[in-house]
C-alpha cells in the first residue's frame, strides 16, 4: 500500500489548497482507512507511504492558526504568543546550510536551489513538548538522510551536530545571556539517516512561517520538540557526541530526548499530554507513537536513564 504525496515544489500558488479543505480530505482519507483487498490501516501520519497499522486511523490537525500562533522559539522570546511578532523581522532569504566535517564532499547550499532540487514532500507529524502540550502538523519536508548523502560521510561520522543562526540584530533573546548561543542540538548518525527525520521547510503547503523556523527546521517526531532545532545554518558531521544547549541548562534535558511517558522531569510527569485545541488530556505514548519504526535504535540502552 503507498499513499500517494503530491510534491509541494510543482503546486502553483493559486493551486495552494485551502486549510479547511486541506483538513477534510485528511478526516476523509481517516475514515476510508480499511481497504477491502487487504483490510490494511492507512495511517496519515505515515512517512512518504510506509505502512503503519499501530495507530489511530487518523488524528486531527492542528489549525494554521493554532500552528503559528504558539511557538517556543527562544532566539526571540520565551512567551510563546509574542514570538509569532516578533519574528516577523527574520528575513529568511537568501539563506544557506553549511554542511561539512566528517565528509567527503562538504558544501554550502543556498535553501532556494535545494528545494528545488529535492522538490520537498509532504508529512504529517506529531510534535511533542517536553513542557506537556502537543500539536499534529502537516509539514512539507526533505529527507534527512537525501542532503546528508550528498556530502558522503565518512565511516567516522558518528553523530550529526545542528546549529542555528546566531544574530541577536534579529535574535531579541539572544542578547541576553539566558541560554547558551548559537542554539545547538545533535543526532547520532543513524538517527539522523532514519527514514522519519527530515528537514521542514514548509506547513500547510505553504513556505515556513519565520516563527516555525525558517526557512528551514529539523523535525525528529519521536523527540521531544526541543530536539528541533530552527533556524539551521550549519550541519556538521562529526566522530563525538556533541554539546548540546539544553543539557548545559537543565539535567532534565538529555542529548537523546525520546519521548518517554515513564521518565521523570523535574517539571512533572510526561504521561499524559494536552493537545492544543483540546480541553481534556490524553495519553503519551513511547516514542511519541513511532516505537515500531524507531525502537531498535535504542537497543541496549535503558530509556528511563538515558533521556
Amino acid at each position: 500500500m503507498a499513499i500517494l504525496i503530491q510534491r509541494a515544489a510543482a503546486i502553483r500558488p493559486s493551486e495552494i489548497t485551502d486549510e479547511s479543505v486541506y483538513r477534510s480530505r485528511r478526516r476523509f482519507l481517516g475514515r476510508a482507512a480499511m481497504f477491502a483487498a487487504g483490510g490494511l490501516l492507512l495511517d496519515p501520519m505515515t512517512a512518504f507511504g510506509a505502512e503503519r497499522q499501530d495507530q489511530p486511523a487518523a488524528e486531527q490537525l492542528n489549525s494554521w492558526d493554532e500552528i503559528t500562533g504558539y511557538n517556543n522559539f527562544y532566539e526571540y522570546s520565551p512567551d510563546k504568543r509574542a514570538v509569532a511578532v516578533l519574528a516577523q523581522n527574520l528575513n529568511p532569504h537568501p539563506w544557506t546550510v553549511r554542511i561539512d566535517g566528517e565528509v567527503e564532499s562538504p558544501r554550502v547550499i543556498d535553501v532556494d536551489q535545494m528545494l528545488r532540487q529535492f522538490k520537498p514532500q509532504q508529512r504529517i507529524a506529531r510534535l511533542r513538548c517536553v513542557e506537556g502540550w502537543s500539536m499534529v502538523i502537516p509539514w512539507d519536508g526533505i529527507a534527512l538522510a537525501d542532503i546528508l548523502q550528498l556530502v558522503r560521510p565518512t565511516s567516522r561520522a558518528r553523530y550529526v551536530r545542528f546549529v542555528t543562526l546566531q544574530d541577536p540584530s534579529r535574535f531579541y533573546g539572544q542578547r541576553r545571556a539566558t541560554m547558551p548561543w548559537p542554539y545547538t542540538e545533535g543526532l547520532t548518525i543513524a538517527e539522523a539517516m532514519h527514514p522519519l527525520t527530515f528537514m521542514a521547510t514548509g506547513i500547510y503547503g505553504k513556505p515556513l512561517p519565520n516563527q516555525n523556523g525558517a526557512p528551514i527546521r529539523l523535525v525528529v517526531p519521536w523527540k521531544y520538540g526541543f530536539k528541533s532545532i530552527k533556524s539551521v545554518v550549519s550541519i556538521r558531521l562529526e566522530e563525538q557526541q556533541p554539546l548540546t544547549t539544553w543539557p548545559q541548562v537543565s539535567r532534565d534535558y538529555g542529548f537523546y530526548a525520546n519521548v518517554n511517558p515513564r521518565a521523570p522531569y523535574g517539571r512533572g510527569t510526561q504521561s499524559r499530554e494536552t493537545r492544543i485545541g483540546e480541553l481534556r488530556k490524553r495519553d503519551t505514548q513511547l516514542f511519541n507513537g513511532y516505537a515500531d519504526q524507531v525502537a531498535h535504535l535504542y537497543a541496549g540502552l535503558d530509556l528511563d536513564k538515558n533521556v
